[in-house]
């Protein structure tokens, strides 16, 4: 469901563009622009707060890829003031350094916030739907 001001809505479909932007060009700056200062990251089951801690943890975690294709599409938007909650479907191609590429889909559950008029992440908890190529 896609509810609330449609400027809103528009703002965190950006959001989420430019965290895909990020990172396909593997850009700290511009992935951890995204975030809250508090925010709360689960990744799969790792838990990780914080914005820096969170940028950390995502530069370990992409010093081991060659390349990635990221594409997200939100599938639900709700914006109560100057809160919001999205559902977002990812599909990534990742190409580790010393490994097969691989294909997940995957989906956000979100949780935001407008803070000094601009939309960021305050909550993200990530999970994988589906996976091919992974070895194992």
């Amino acid at each position: 469901m896609f509810t609330g001001p449609l400027e809103d809505r528009v703002a965190i479909v950006e959001l989420n563009g430019t965290y895909a932007d990020g990172v396909v060009r593997f850009d700290a700056e511009t992935w951890g622009s995204v975030w809250a200062d508090d925010a709360d990251w689960d990744l799969m089951g790792h838990k990780t707060k914080g914005k820096d801690a969170i940028v950390g943890f995502w530069n370990g975690a992409m010093g081991g890829l060659e390349a990635v294709s990221f594409q997200c599409v939100p599938c639900m938007i709700e914006v109560t003031g100057n809160t919001a909650k999205s559902r977002v479907q990812t599909q990534e191609i990742l190409k580790p350094k010393d490994a097969p590429a691989r294909h997940v889909g995957g989906l956000y559950e979100d949780e935001l916030a407008k803070i000094d008029g601009r939309w960021v992440f305050t909550s993200r908890t990530f999970k994988i739907i589906a996976e091919f190529g992974a070895q194992g």
